[in-house]
Protein backbone atom coordinates (compact mmCIF):
# COMPACT_ATOMS: atom_id res chain seq x y z
CA UNK A 1 0.00 0.00 0.00
CA UNK A 2 1.40 3.54 -0.87
CA UNK A 3 2.36 5.27 2.39
CA UNK A 4 0.70 8.90 2.92
CA UNK A 5 2.73 12.21 2.56
CA UNK A 6 4.09 12.89 6.31
CA UNK A 7 2.57 16.45 6.52
CA UNK A 8 -0.74 14.98 5.43
CA UNK A 9 -0.64 12.64 8.05
CA UNK A 10 0.73 15.01 11.03
CA UNK A 11 -1.67 17.65 9.72
CA UNK A 12 0.90 20.43 9.04
CA UNK A 13 2.00 21.98 6.14
CA UNK A 14 5.66 22.17 4.57
CA UNK A 15 6.71 25.37 6.45
CA UNK A 16 5.31 24.00 9.61
CA UNK A 17 8.17 24.59 12.29
CA UNK A 18 10.02 22.01 15.02
CA UNK A 19 7.63 23.01 17.61
CA UNK A 20 4.93 22.88 14.95
CA UNK A 21 5.30 19.38 14.09
CA UNK A 22 6.15 18.08 17.90
CA UNK A 23 2.23 19.58 18.85
CA UNK A 24 0.88 18.14 16.37
CA UNK A 25 2.63 14.39 16.91
CA UNK A 26 1.57 14.52 20.28
CA UNK A 27 -2.20 15.56 19.34
CA UNK A 28 -2.31 12.36 17.06
CA UNK A 29 -0.52 10.19 19.15
CA UNK A 30 -2.95 10.85 22.00
CA UNK A 31 -5.76 10.16 19.71
CA UNK A 32 -5.10 6.89 18.23
CA UNK A 33 -2.81 5.46 21.53
CA UNK A 34 -3.96 2.33 21.52
CA UNK A 35 -4.61 2.56 25.50
CA UNK A 36 -7.36 4.63 24.07
CA UNK A 37 -8.43 2.99 21.14
CA UNK A 38 -8.71 -0.80 22.81
CA UNK A 39 -8.30 -3.82 20.18
CA UNK A 40 -8.88 -0.69 17.49
CA UNK A 41 -6.55 -2.01 14.48
CA UNK A 42 -6.85 1.00 12.49
CA UNK A 43 -6.33 3.22 15.47
CA UNK A 44 -3.04 1.22 16.07
CA UNK A 45 -1.59 1.41 12.24
CA UNK A 46 -2.49 5.22 12.57
CA UNK A 47 -0.66 5.90 15.56
CA UNK A 48 2.52 3.90 13.97
CA UNK A 49 1.94 6.00 10.91
CA UNK A 50 2.10 9.32 12.75
CA UNK A 51 5.49 8.31 14.83
CA UNK A 52 6.83 7.51 11.47
CA UNK A 53 6.17 10.71 9.88
CA UNK A 54 7.39 12.46 13.42
CA UNK A 55 10.60 10.38 12.61
CA UNK A 56 11.11 11.71 9.43
CA UNK A 57 9.80 15.50 9.74
CA UNK A 58 11.61 16.08 12.98
CA UNK A 59 14.91 15.14 12.09
CA UNK A 60 16.72 17.88 9.94
CA UNK A 61 18.57 15.89 7.25
CA UNK A 62 15.51 13.61 7.07
CA UNK A 63 13.18 16.01 6.69
CA UNK A 64 15.14 17.46 3.85
CA UNK A 65 15.87 14.57 1.79
CA UNK A 66 11.52 14.18 1.85
CA UNK A 67 11.14 17.55 1.08
CA UNK A 68 13.28 17.15 -2.45
CA UNK A 69 12.52 13.85 -3.42
CA UNK A 70 9.67 12.19 -1.09
CA UNK A 71 9.28 8.74 -0.08
CA UNK A 72 12.03 7.80 -2.31
CA UNK A 73 14.60 10.62 -0.49
CA UNK A 74 14.80 7.83 2.27
CA UNK A 75 15.56 4.88 0.91
CA UNK A 76 18.89 3.42 2.53
CA UNK A 77 18.64 5.65 5.58
CA UNK A 78 17.64 2.90 7.73
CA UNK A 79 13.94 3.54 8.34
CA UNK A 80 12.30 1.84 11.05
CA UNK A 81 9.67 -0.81 10.80
CA UNK A 82 7.12 0.46 12.45
CA UNK A 83 4.00 -1.66 10.49
CA UNK A 84 6.03 -4.90 12.18
CA UNK A 85 6.93 -3.14 15.43
CA UNK A 86 4.83 -3.53 18.79
CA UNK A 87 3.48 -0.24 19.84
CA UNK A 88 4.64 -0.53 23.22
CA UNK A 89 8.17 0.26 22.01
CA UNK A 90 7.63 3.47 20.19
CA UNK A 91 7.77 5.28 23.31
CA UNK A 92 12.03 4.29 24.09
CA UNK A 93 12.47 4.92 20.57
CA UNK A 94 12.25 9.11 20.37
CA UNK A 95 13.96 9.00 23.68
CA UNK A 96 17.15 7.07 22.09
CA UNK A 97 16.87 9.13 18.93
CA UNK A 98 15.76 12.91 20.23
CA UNK A 99 16.77 12.84 23.92
CA UNK A 100 13.35 14.11 24.53
CA UNK A 101 13.05 14.18 28.79
CA UNK A 102 9.91 11.60 29.42
CA UNK A 103 7.84 12.64 25.62
CA UNK A 104 5.34 10.62 26.24
CA UNK A 105 4.39 11.60 29.72
CA UNK A 106 1.90 14.24 28.63
CA UNK A 107 0.14 11.71 26.61
CA UNK A 108 -0.21 9.12 29.00
CA UNK A 109 -0.44 11.46 32.12
CA UNK A 110 -0.34 10.00 35.38
CA UNK A 111 -0.63 6.45 34.28
CA UNK A 112 3.23 6.39 33.68
CA UNK A 113 4.30 5.24 30.60
CA UNK A 114 4.02 1.75 29.85
CA UNK A 115 6.96 1.63 27.66
CA UNK A 116 9.68 2.89 29.90
CA UNK A 117 12.99 1.55 29.19
CA UNK A 118 13.47 -1.40 31.15
CA UNK A 119 16.72 -2.82 33.00
CA UNK A 120 17.29 -5.96 31.16
CA UNK A 121 18.25 -6.61 27.88
CA UNK A 122 16.21 -5.38 25.56
CA UNK A 123 16.14 -6.60 21.20
CA UNK A 124 17.07 -3.79 19.34
CA UNK A 125 14.70 -2.32 16.72
CA UNK A 126 14.29 -3.91 13.46
CA UNK A 127 15.08 -1.32 10.18
CA UNK A 128 12.89 -1.75 6.31
CA UNK A 129 14.31 -0.37 3.15
CA UNK A 130 13.49 -1.14 -0.21
CA UNK A 131 15.37 -3.55 -3.00
CA UNK A 132 14.24 -2.63 -6.66
CA UNK A 133 14.45 -6.11 -9.40
CA UNK A 134 13.36 -6.43 -12.58
CA UNK A 135 11.66 -9.11 -14.36
CA UNK A 136 14.54 -11.19 -15.05
CA UNK A 137 15.81 -11.34 -11.53
CA UNK A 138 12.22 -12.27 -10.04
CA UNK A 139 12.20 -15.01 -13.05
CA UNK A 140 15.48 -16.55 -12.13
CA UNK A 141 16.25 -15.43 -8.42
CA UNK A 142 19.20 -12.76 -7.37
CA UNK A 143 21.55 -11.75 -5.27
CA UNK A 144 21.78 -7.97 -4.17
CA UNK A 145 23.94 -5.38 -2.32
CA UNK A 146 21.83 -3.51 -0.02
CA UNK A 147 23.45 -0.25 1.19
CA UNK A 148 21.89 1.92 4.41
CA UNK A 149 22.41 3.50 7.19
CA UNK A 150 21.79 2.71 11.10
CA UNK A 151 21.95 3.50 14.32
CA UNK A 152 24.84 1.48 15.66
CA UNK A 153 27.03 1.26 18.63
CA UNK A 154 29.25 4.50 19.49
CA UNK A 155 32.85 3.41 19.43
CA UNK A 156 34.16 6.40 21.25
CA UNK A 157 32.05 4.77 24.66
CA UNK A 158 31.19 1.34 23.71
CA UNK A 159 27.81 2.03 23.66
CA UNK A 160 27.14 3.53 27.50
CA UNK A 161 27.15 6.98 26.23
CA UNK A 162 29.02 8.46 28.65
CA UNK A 163 32.67 9.87 28.43
CA UNK A 164 36.21 8.03 28.52
CA UNK A 165 37.13 7.10 32.17
CA UNK A 166 33.76 7.88 33.39
CA UNK A 167 30.47 5.93 34.41
CA UNK A 168 26.59 6.66 34.91
CA UNK A 169 25.64 7.93 38.31
CA UNK A 170 22.37 6.74 39.98
CA UNK A 171 19.41 9.30 39.92
CA UNK A 172 18.71 11.35 42.19
CA UNK A 173 15.21 12.18 41.86
CA UNK A 174 13.72 8.37 41.91
CA UNK A 175 17.07 7.07 43.45
CA UNK A 176 17.68 4.34 40.27
CA UNK A 177 14.24 3.09 40.40
CA UNK A 178 13.58 5.16 37.53
CA UNK A 179 9.89 5.49 39.03
CA UNK A 180 8.29 9.04 40.68
CA UNK A 181 5.54 9.18 43.00
CA UNK A 182 3.07 12.57 42.97
CA UNK A 183 0.72 12.96 45.57
CA UNK A 184 -0.40 10.93 49.00
CA UNK A 185 -3.10 9.46 51.10
CA UNK A 186 -4.93 7.26 49.06
CA UNK A 187 -4.47 8.37 45.57
CA UNK A 188 -1.04 8.44 44.09
CA UNK A 189 0.60 8.72 40.53
CA UNK A 190 3.48 7.10 39.64
CA UNK A 191 5.39 8.12 36.33
CA UNK A 192 8.61 7.66 34.54
CA UNK A 193 11.35 9.66 36.27
CA UNK A 194 11.70 12.90 34.31
CA UNK A 195 15.45 13.24 35.52
CA UNK A 196 16.54 10.06 34.09
CA UNK A 197 13.61 8.53 31.75
CA UNK A 198 12.75 5.82 33.87
CA UNK A 199 16.61 3.93 33.38
CA UNK A 200 17.46 4.92 36.92
CA UNK A 201 20.92 6.21 35.49
CA UNK A 202 22.29 9.90 34.81
CA UNK A 203 25.47 10.50 32.71
CA UNK A 204 27.31 13.44 34.22
CA UNK A 205 29.86 13.49 31.34
CA UNK A 206 28.17 12.27 28.40
CA UNK A 207 30.37 10.87 25.63
CA UNK A 208 31.44 14.16 22.94
CA UNK A 209 30.92 11.86 19.65
CA UNK A 210 27.44 10.48 20.34
CA UNK A 211 26.36 13.02 22.88
CA UNK A 212 25.47 10.47 25.32
CA UNK A 213 22.90 8.69 23.39
CA UNK A 214 25.25 5.76 22.93
CA UNK A 215 24.29 5.33 19.16
CA UNK A 216 25.71 7.28 16.05
CA UNK A 217 24.85 6.94 12.31
CA UNK A 218 26.51 4.31 10.34
CA UNK A 219 26.59 3.01 6.81
CA UNK A 220 26.22 -0.31 6.19
CA UNK A 221 26.49 -2.64 3.36
CA UNK A 222 24.61 -6.57 3.18
CA UNK A 223 24.28 -8.46 0.43
CA UNK A 224 20.74 -10.68 0.26
CA UNK A 225 19.55 -13.60 -1.89
CA UNK A 226 16.09 -13.31 -3.48
CA UNK A 227 14.39 -16.10 -4.36
CA UNK A 228 12.38 -16.61 -7.57
CA UNK A 229 8.85 -15.47 -8.06
CA UNK A 230 8.90 -12.70 -5.36
CA UNK A 231 6.03 -10.38 -4.86
CA UNK A 232 5.74 -6.62 -5.43
CA UNK A 233 5.72 -5.83 -1.33
CA UNK A 234 7.04 -8.65 0.07
CA UNK A 235 9.49 -8.87 2.69
CA UNK A 236 12.90 -10.23 2.92
CA UNK A 237 14.27 -10.52 6.03
CA UNK A 238 18.02 -10.18 6.83
CA UNK A 239 18.49 -11.22 10.47
CA UNK A 240 20.41 -9.32 12.83
CA UNK A 241 21.21 -6.66 10.37
CA UNK A 242 18.96 -3.75 12.44
CA UNK A 243 19.86 -1.85 15.11
CA UNK A 244 21.73 -3.04 18.41
CA UNK A 245 19.54 -4.09 21.87
CA UNK A 246 20.07 -2.06 24.85
CA UNK A 247 21.99 -3.86 27.70
CA UNK A 248 23.69 -6.58 25.52
CA UNK A 249 20.21 -7.14 24.12
CA UNK A 250 20.29 -9.26 20.16
CA UNK A 251 20.19 -6.83 17.35
CA UNK A 252 16.90 -6.09 15.09
CA UNK A 253 16.37 -7.37 11.73
CA UNK A 254 16.39 -5.50 8.58
CA UNK A 255 13.30 -5.90 6.53
CA UNK A 256 13.75 -5.41 2.78
CA UNK A 257 10.56 -4.82 0.32
CA UNK A 258 10.33 -5.73 -2.88
CA UNK A 259 9.62 -2.90 -5.63
CA UNK A 260 9.27 -4.26 -9.34
CA UNK A 261 10.67 -2.21 -11.90
CA UNK A 262 8.11 -1.52 -14.35
CA UNK A 263 9.56 -3.64 -17.68
CA UNK A 264 9.14 -1.69 -21.31
CA UNK A 265 6.79 -4.29 -22.52
CA UNK A 266 5.82 -6.89 -20.14
CA UNK A 267 3.23 -6.51 -17.35
CA UNK A 268 3.06 -9.37 -14.54
CA UNK A 269 -0.05 -11.08 -13.50
CA UNK A 270 0.53 -13.14 -10.85
CA UNK A 271 2.49 -15.73 -11.88
CA UNK A 272 1.86 -14.92 -15.84
CA UNK A 273 3.19 -12.00 -18.27
CA UNK A 274 1.38 -10.05 -20.24
CA UNK A 275 2.01 -8.54 -23.86
CA UNK A 276 -0.45 -6.11 -25.54
CA UNK A 277 0.96 -6.47 -29.43
CA UNK A 278 -0.27 -4.49 -31.91
CA UNK A 279 -0.90 -5.66 -35.69
CA UNK A 280 -2.39 -4.40 -38.87
CA UNK A 281 -5.75 -5.37 -39.75
CA UNK A 282 -4.42 -7.14 -42.79
CA UNK A 283 -2.05 -9.25 -40.72
CA UNK A 284 -5.24 -10.01 -38.44
CA UNK A 285 -7.99 -10.47 -41.08
CA UNK A 286 -5.28 -12.58 -43.40
CA UNK A 287 -2.99 -13.90 -40.93
CA UNK A 288 0.72 -14.02 -39.89
CA UNK A 289 3.78 -14.85 -37.98
CA UNK A 290 5.09 -11.59 -35.99
CA UNK A 291 7.58 -11.02 -33.28
CA UNK A 292 6.65 -10.80 -29.45
CA UNK A 293 8.38 -9.56 -26.56
CA UNK A 294 9.57 -12.11 -23.75
CA UNK A 295 11.64 -11.92 -21.05
CA UNK A 296 14.53 -14.01 -22.92
CA UNK A 297 14.10 -11.48 -26.04
CA UNK A 298 11.32 -12.27 -28.79
CA UNK A 299 10.28 -14.94 -29.80
CA UNK A 300 7.80 -15.94 -32.90
CA UNK A 301 3.83 -16.26 -32.75
CA UNK A 302 1.41 -17.57 -35.17
CA UNK A 303 -1.24 -15.21 -35.69
CA UNK A 304 -4.53 -17.49 -37.30
CA UNK A 305 -6.45 -15.83 -40.66
CA UNK A 306 -9.50 -13.60 -39.03
CA UNK A 307 -8.18 -12.56 -35.38
CA UNK A 308 -10.22 -10.30 -34.18
CA UNK A 309 -9.29 -7.25 -31.81
CA UNK A 310 -8.68 -8.29 -28.02
CA UNK A 311 -7.41 -11.48 -28.74
CA UNK A 312 -5.55 -13.76 -26.33
CA UNK A 313 -2.94 -16.06 -26.87
CA UNK A 314 -1.19 -18.06 -24.40
CA UNK A 315 2.85 -19.43 -24.78
CA UNK A 316 3.19 -22.04 -21.96
CA UNK A 317 5.96 -21.66 -19.34
CA UNK A 318 6.90 -18.28 -20.14
CA UNK A 319 5.87 -16.67 -16.80
CA UNK A 320 7.40 -16.25 -13.59
CA UNK A 321 7.96 -18.87 -11.11
CA UNK A 322 5.63 -19.43 -8.56
CA UNK A 323 7.88 -18.90 -4.64
CA UNK A 324 6.20 -21.99 -2.84
CA UNK A 325 5.87 -24.46 -5.91
CA UNK A 326 8.42 -23.39 -8.36
CA UNK A 327 5.33 -24.02 -11.02
CA UNK A 328 6.32 -21.36 -13.89
CA UNK A 329 2.95 -19.44 -15.21
CA UNK A 330 2.60 -18.53 -18.96
CA UNK A 331 3.18 -15.45 -20.68
CA UNK A 332 -0.23 -13.86 -22.49
CA UNK A 333 -0.42 -11.88 -26.10
CA UNK A 334 -3.13 -9.25 -26.11
CA UNK A 335 -3.51 -8.35 -29.53
CA UNK A 336 -4.84 -5.17 -30.57
CA UNK A 337 -5.92 -4.48 -34.25
CA UNK A 338 -4.50 -1.08 -35.86
CA UNK A 339 -6.50 1.00 -38.42
CA UNK A 340 -3.98 3.15 -40.65
CA UNK A 341 -4.33 6.23 -39.78
CA UNK A 342 -2.99 7.49 -43.17
CA UNK A 343 -3.69 5.90 -46.74
CA UNK A 344 -2.41 6.45 -50.16
CA UNK A 345 -4.84 7.44 -53.26
CA UNK A 346 -4.02 3.47 -54.63
CA UNK A 347 -4.96 1.85 -51.06
CA UNK A 348 -8.09 4.08 -50.73
CA UNK A 349 -8.92 3.02 -53.78
CA UNK A 350 -8.42 -0.82 -53.17
CA UNK A 351 -10.17 -0.63 -49.60
CA UNK A 352 -12.98 0.98 -51.82
CA UNK A 353 -13.56 -2.03 -53.87
CA UNK A 354 -13.23 -4.31 -50.88
CA UNK A 355 -16.09 -3.11 -49.19
CA UNK A 356 -18.03 -3.66 -51.96
CA UNK A 357 -17.36 -6.88 -51.50
CA UNK A 358 -18.36 -7.42 -48.33
CA UNK A 359 -20.96 -9.43 -46.59
CA UNK A 360 -22.25 -9.86 -43.37
CA UNK A 361 -21.05 -13.49 -42.97
CA UNK A 362 -17.22 -11.70 -43.64
CA UNK A 363 -17.77 -10.31 -39.93
CA UNK A 364 -20.09 -12.27 -37.83
CA UNK A 365 -19.98 -10.22 -35.03
CA UNK A 366 -21.20 -6.88 -37.15
CA UNK A 367 -23.60 -9.28 -38.43
CA UNK A 368 -25.04 -9.86 -34.75
CA UNK A 369 -24.52 -6.93 -33.52
CA UNK A 370 -26.44 -5.06 -35.99
CA UNK A 371 -29.33 -7.68 -35.93
CA UNK A 372 -29.75 -7.03 -31.89
CA UNK A 373 -29.61 -3.28 -32.15
CA UNK A 374 -32.39 -3.59 -35.18
CA UNK A 375 -34.89 -5.84 -33.53
CA UNK A 376 -33.82 -4.02 -30.00
CA UNK A 377 -34.96 -0.40 -31.20
CA UNK A 378 -37.65 -1.96 -33.14
CA UNK A 379 -39.85 -3.21 -30.16
CA UNK A 380 -39.03 -0.25 -28.28
CA UNK A 381 -40.56 2.31 -30.27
Amino acid sequence: MAKRDYYEVLGVGKSASTDDIKRAYRRRAMKYHPDKNPDDKEAEARFKECAEAYEVLSDHEKRSRYDRFGHEGLRGIGMRDYTHMRWQDIGSIFEDIFGFDDFFSGIFGGRGRKTARRAGPTRGYDLETTVELTLNDIAQGAEKTIEFTRQDICSECSGTGCARGTKPERCTTCGGTGRVARGGGLFQMVSTCPQCRGSGQIITSPCKKCKGTGRVPKKRSVSIKIPPGVHEGQGIRAANEGEPGRGGGPRGDLYCYVRIKPHEFLQRDGNDLIATVPISFTQAALGTTIEVPSLNGTRGLKIPPGTQFGSIFRIKGQGLPNIRTHRTGDQLVQIIIETPAKLNAKQRELLREFAKTENKTVSPQSRRFFEKLKKYFGNNR
